[in-house]
């Protein structure tokens, strides 16, 4: 059976891939209009670039091989950000601020979920060179104007901050080991695991940590971690950047889940989840990942989002399919040649059927072109 494909790899059928890729041209026009610039890094690169900054994640996502010409392990990425952050390091170095977006496959070991697929296809813009958080709320704002664009309704955006847990841990002095447990613990609402784990915890960090499962629900959870939690730097940075971010845009249907800390290996900042009715797991994602640059020889404040355009064409509403006309098999016709480059011209699929076909299978067809006296004209397709 040559003919199967590998499991969570599936082929883009004629009205899926015509639904994805509509979706690409509206958004990637979105993206450019305001000022977020086209890129097209490579599907393969060294591994060692793929992964910077990234994290255990993402090399367990990586797919890996050697290189036959210079003997290094490559990957195939499994995400585009650490590309762009590359490409804006290393290649652009701009002084100032740069906005770049992308849009292509990348390949996963293990997909996401049990519907997820492992080639997902990620459309992402990353904003580069500004560390406050303006920047995060133009990337939020970008992302819910990107989904208002395409008319896919959002439900919540969950919005956390990965510093708060960040400075809990340092004051608390946890080792690595200890620190990754309560992560996990605390990003699975496992209360009961985290009182156990934060036992040995100094007081007041062990009650500190212990109440971040509880801080989640509307933006008055914010004024309930002020009170909540120590009053380190850290801390009051990071509610009053979500504060800000609450505030300044009034519309958008956010929440707080400070116990939300995915990407923590990765993100330094804010990070967001965004849903969508009907849909069980967060449609895009995004936060700030400072210095990811840092190995390309330019540490450079960073933020951004993505999301899978496969899973977005999903659920974005189905409009109507365009309809095609159908032409004759008409050789050596110099005025039906013209009518259709002229149709053709103007967006107009014509369908020119070849000499022995009798039906077209393709495109829908709901007119056809007909000679009448001297001129070919356009009618409808009557259903028998």
């Amino acid at each position: 059976m040559n003919w199967l494909l590998p499991e969570y790899i599936a082929d883009a059928l004629p009205v899926e891939a015509a639904r994805i890729e509509g979706l690409r041209r509206v958004l990637l026009d979105h993206f450019r209009v305001r000022g977020y610039e086209f890129v097209m890094p490579p599907m393969l690169e060294y591994l060692d670039s793929l992964l910077t900054g990234a994290g255990q994640d993402l090399d367990l996502r990586t797919f890996k091989l050697v290189d036959q010409l210079s003997g290094r392990t490559m990957g195939v990425r499994a995400d585009m950000t650490p590309q762009a952050a590359r490409i804006d390091a290393h290649l652009l170095n701009h002084q100032g601020v740069t906005r770049l977006c992308y849009c292509d496959s990348v390949l996963h070991t293990l997909p996401a979920s049990i519907s997820a697929s492992r080639e997902p296809v990620q459309i992402g813009a990353e904003l580069y060179g500004y560390a406050g958080i303006a920047a995060d709320l133009d990337i939020i704002g970008l992302m819910a104007s990107a989904f208002d664009r395409i008319k896919l309704p959002l439900s919540r955006v969950d919005l956390s901050h990965v510093g708060i847990f960040r400075a809990l841990a340092a004051k608390a002095g946890m080792t690595p080991d200890v620190e990754a447990r309560v992560l996990g613990l605390l990003q699975a609402k496992d209360v009961p695991g985290l009182i156990e784990a934060c036992s040995a915890v100094a007081s007041p960090w062990r009650e500190a940590l212990q109440c971040l499962p509880h801080l989640y629900g509307g933006s008055e959870v914010l004024a309930r971690a002020a009170e909540l939690l120590p009053a380190l730097p850290e801390i009051v940075s990071a509610l009053d950047g979500l504060r800000h971010i609450v505030e300044a845009a009034p519309t958008l249907p956010f929440s707080i889940d400070l116990s939300d800390l995915r990407g923590y290996n990765y993100h330094n900042g804010v990070v967001f989840a965004a849903y969508c009715p009907g849909y069980p797991a967060a449609i895009a994602l995004g936060g700030r990942y400072d210095g990811a640059g840092k190995a390309f020889g330019r540490a450079r404040p960073a933020t951004g989002f993505s999301m899978d355009l496969r899973e977005l064409a999903r659920l974005v509403p189905a409009g109507k399919s365009a309809a095609a006309i159908l032409a004759p098999s008409v050789l050596h016709d110099q005025a039906l040649a013209s009518k259709i480059f002229a149709l053709r011209e103007q967006g107009e699929i014509v369908v020119q059927m070849l000499p022995g076909e009798t039906a077209c299978e393709g495109p829908f067809c709901d007119r056809k072109l007909v000679l009448v006296g001297e001129h070919w004209i356009i009618e409808a397709i009557q259903e028998d």
